[in-house]
């Protein structure tokens, strides 16, 4: 993800609160991104702003929680990701198998289901059965499920929705004019989980980096100029604040 300076300004943390009685976003989506930055602006290793970005992990899924948000997207790797030096993705798989180790169990305790999508299985054997057991273990938890994309990229997730739906065509298992939007995304890693109503993106960048494409069509966009590592329950308020500020027309005229 890119490096350059943020911007926006940052959001007041005064600026609201959450009003009263609102209806919260059932699915909240949030691209993690600054770690680097934040890291580069104390002179510290990369390694040093990941590892800061998963006590905002923590923040992160506390406020989810207290908001009574039911969905929460973490995009915590993509596939582009891929590219970068491999000290830093070593890094970055250790500190997977050290969250998976240590977390997994209080997420557990409180509630917590996790899911997770994208190409896991690029991460090894090792990983991946964690990853799985973590999956089973939280399988009956209800009170948010933690949804974590790892190795996922959505123009990837779309080409690989499209190759098995020509698959199935082929096979005589669909038919083309029997296709409608909620069959295609059935053919998608988030089956079964409700499309993101906010999306939130840290640092002050503006784009969505492949993330979450076809789910975010009717998606509320908030841009935050604060890196990942010192994200918290105020900005996560903030985000809510202003996507309660929104109309959510889904392309109808205001009412």
């Amino acid at each position: 993800m890119s490096e350059t300076e943020p911007v926006l300004p940052r959001l007041a943390v005064a600026l609201a609160t959450e009003e009263p009685g609102a209806r919260p976003p059932e699915h909240v989506a949030i691209i993690m991104d600054g770690n680097g930055r934040w890291a580069g602006q104390r002179r510290l290793p990369r390694v040093a702003g990941h590892r800061a970005g998963a006590q905002a992990v923590r923040r992160c899924i506390k406020a989810a929680i207290e908001h009574r948000v039911r969905w929460l997207t973490l995009y915590a790797f993509s596939s582009e990701n891929w590219r970068r030096p491999p000290d830093e993705v070593t890094d970055l798989t250790a500190l997977l198998r050290h969250y998976l180790r240590s977390e997994i169990a209080e997420l557990h305790r409180e509630g917590v289901r996790v899911r997770v999508i994208g190409e896991h299985s690029r991460f090894g054997p090792e990983i991946r059965a964690e990853l799985e057991a973590a999956e089973r273990l939280t399988v009956g938890n209800s009170r948010l499920t933690l949804v974590i994309a790892l190795s996922y990229g959505a123009r990837a997730e779309i080409l690989n929705a499209a190759r098995q739906i020509a698959a199935a065509v082929q096979a005589g298992r669909l038919t083309p004019d029997s296709l409608d939007e909620a069959g295609f995304a059935r053919f998608l890693s988030t089956d079964g989980i409700p499309d993101p109503d906010l999306v939130i993106r840290t640092s002050g960048e503006c784009r969505l980096s492949n993330f979450l494409l076809w789910q975010s069509a009717y998606a509320e966009l908030v841009f935050l100029d604060v890196l990942w590592p010192d994200f918290d329950g105020a900005h996560f308020a903030d985000a809510l604040s202003l996507f309660h500020r929104r109309e959510r027309r889904f392309g109808a005229r205001p009412g």
